[in-house]
């Protein structure tokens, strides 16, 4: 007889408590591989597959697309072959992997019919065949079918009103003034389900009347739309963006500089064979020589902020847009690499997170950030610093302006630099002189040849 084995959402590291299914990638009563990715998860860091450290049927899926699963809560149970000394999977009778399947722990819900994931054979090779084909010998056993769903046990209190399974449910409609009594069940049995409480906070912001300001010219106040829950990376974002905005007293100043120097010297850089210079990387040289220089700005202040701590080693976060959103990858001691070498490490990092393979550990442990917000066509900001970090410097487009240079008008490629800093950790002087360092740089890119 096959034992059910539980496998639960592992830590995924970096502190995250919890993650939102994006997409299973296998059904109840599919045949599956050890370390075979079973669902596709979305942290607040990045999108991630989860193998499954058990081979065998499938025997229950935990967690509906869009519901979050808290790490260490059941994600499947799968039916696995027996211990040592006993008869593998294949050779245990269909009828007792099908009774398996038809005995699952109690879920969130049923595995949908289709949900486009990927299917495939014990050996990994292409779509699966029903199990009874692809896991037993059609010479030895009778085929028979397993169920592909698996009917919820939906306890019921009194009065009639199902019983709510997930914790997480349980928690939204406390948050949200939403009574569980009230709610319609959309899963098995009536269950309620997270969606089912999505839809009655909409439904009462809806209803609420809305109270919007008039304009003077007298047109009527619009009412909400709709809304929309704050989840996965939007919501890391928000709560980190948030808590910057309400501990650091940030201020930022800027500058105007002439870059036509810096676009000329790596025009010089790229026409000889070889890796090709990106002025991102340039200017992440600049900066992790100017943190040199200027090494109050690599730090952070303490939680309690009793302290400041000033870092070793730049680790050099930057902007970069993904399938997700806004992310900001780091390159770990950036003081350390060649422009050569930064502009490899920034290339890949910004590949994997245009495309979501980008690992969480990737996106964490920042101590500056460098903006090239010049890419989305704008001249400048005064961007919200990546929390807990002390500094970020922001790089508006590179555009042809009129500037006076050696004393006459010329038409020059300009750029502004913003440099946004934590008070705390020092005052306008220091601020200043970095951004200074970083705008001579700009203007004449010689002086820093010898350690390119």
């Amino acid at each position: 007889m096959p034992v059910v084995r539980e496998f639960t959402l592992p830590d995924l590291g970096e502190g995250l408590t919890e993650a939102e299914v994006v997409r299973w990638l296998v059904e109840v009563g599919e045949v599956i591989a050890i370390d075979q990715p079973v669902v596709e998860v979305e942290t607040a860091k990045a999108v991630v597959e989860v193998p499954c450290p058990y081979g065998g049927v499938v025997t229950a899926l935990f967690g509906a697309v869009g519901e979050e699963v808290l790490v260490g809560a059941p994600l499947v149970t799968v039916a696995v072959s027996p211990g040592e000394g006993e008869p593998p999977l294949a050779a245990v009778p269909v009828v007792e992997l099908a009774a398996a399947v038809e005995r699952p722990l109690v879920g969130y819900g049923v595995a949908e019919p289709d949900r486009g994931g990927r299917r495939r054979r014990v050996g990994g090779g292409g779509a699966s065949a029903p199990v009874a084909r692809a896991a037993v010998p059609a010479a030895s056993v009778p085929t028979v079918p397993v169920p592909v769903q698996v009917a919820a046990v939906v306890p019921v209190v009194a009065g009639g009103v199902p019983a709510v399974i997930s914790p997480l449910v349980r928690r939204l409609a406390r948050e949200q003034g939403v009574e569980l009594a009230a709610v319609a069940g959309s899963g098995p049995d009536g269950l309620i389900m997270r969606a089912d409480v999505e839809r009655a906070v909409a439904a009462k912001v809806t209803a609420a009347p809305a109270v919007a300001p008039v304009d003077p010219a007298g047109a009527l106040p619009s009412g909400a739309g709709s809304v929309v829950p704050l989840r996965g990376l939007r919501k890391a974002v928000a709560e980190k963006l948030g808590r910057s905005h309400r501990e650091i007293p940030a201020a930022t100043c800027w500058v105007d500089a002439d870059a036509t120097e810096l676009m000329a010297l790596r025009r010089q850089l790229n026409a000889v064979p070889g890796p090709k210079v990106s002025v991102l990387a340039l200017l992440a040289r600049i900066c992790t020589i100017g943190l040199e220089r200027f090494p109050d700005l690599n730090s952070s202040v303490t939680a309690d902020g009793s302290a400041i701590i000033r870092h070793s080693a730049v680790h050099l976060g930057f902007a970069a847009q993904g399938e997700r959103g806004l992310v900001v990858p780091v390159v770990r001691d950036a003081q350390r690499l060649t422009t050569e070498q930064l502009g490899e490490e920034l290339g890949r990092l910004t590949e994997a997170a245009r495309t979501g393979a980008i690992a969480p550990a990737e996106l964490t442990g920042g101590t500056f950030t460098l903006n090239n917000y010049g890419v989305f066509g704008v001249d400048g900001s005064t961007p919200i610093l990546n929390h807990p970090e002390a500094a970020m410097l922001g790089v508006g487009r590179i555009v042809a302006k009129p500037w006076v240079h050696q004393g006459e008008l010329a038409v020059r490629e300009v750029t502004q630099l913003s440099f946004t800093f934590d008070h705390r950790v020092c005052d306008g002087g220091t601020a200043g002189g970095f951004l200074r360092f970083v705008a001579d740089c700009v203007e004449q890119p010689g002086v820093l040849l010898r350690r390119l």
